[in-house]
């Protein structure tokens, strides 16, 4: 399963994937253990694991340690991966059953949907809630309420600018940039 080599893979890729496939075998959680320096100790191995199989060091030896590790813990990993999916249908649920009613107090945190600048809380496990945006969508530059609205000389160069400006440029500092790249390049 472990593709190991220097052939100029993707090697972030290469990363993710025997981080998920590590973190789906190895997936014990605080509870399991009777001490946090117990489970600290389990994180840590299953970390210097991961990081040698990333590296290519000792992988037929982590290989072996892995497949031991997946036949002693079979069922609790697969009671793991359930209770996951079961967290996560749950959570899918809730999220999909929250319904928002807009009121006079509305501070901007949570809101009515159709109400522009309002956020919607969304349902994640462990009761956090994440502002999700709601409202319309953005609307295009240049409509009947655009105060450039027009294709004389002046409207545009002023679009120009402004659209240049919206974007962290101004006319100086292409100035100075070739300036210096100018006289940069008589140095070398």
């Amino acid at each position: 399963m472990v593709v190991v080599g220097g052939g100029g893979g993707n090697a972030w890729a290469k990363e993710m994937t025997l981080r998920r496939r590590m973190s789906s075998i190895f997936n014990k959680t605080r509870e399991h253990f009777p001490s946090l320096k117990d489970y600290n100790d389990y994180l840590e191995e299953v970390e210097d694991m991961t990081f040698n199989l990333i590296e290519g060091i000792d992988v037929e030896a982590i290989e072996a340690r892995i497949a031991r590790y997946q036949q002693e813990n079979a069922e609790q990993i697969y009671l793991s991966r359930a209770k996951r999916a079961e967290d996560l249908a749950v959570a899918l649920k809730a999220s999909r059953m929250v319904t928002v009613k807009a009121g006079p107090t509305d501070t901007g945190i949570s809101g009515g949907a159709g109400v522009q600048g309002q956020y919607a809380p969304a349902a994640v496990p462990g009761g956090l809630n994440q502002p999700r945006p709601t409202g319309n969508a953005p609307q295009p530059i240049g409509g009947s309420s655009d105060p450039l609205h027009g294709y004389d000389e002046e409207t545009m160069r002023l679009r120009a600018e402004r659209g240049a400006r919206a974007g962290g440029w101004t006319a100086e500092l292409g100035r100075r940039r070739a300036l210096e790249e100018a006289f940069n390049s008589i140095f070398v």
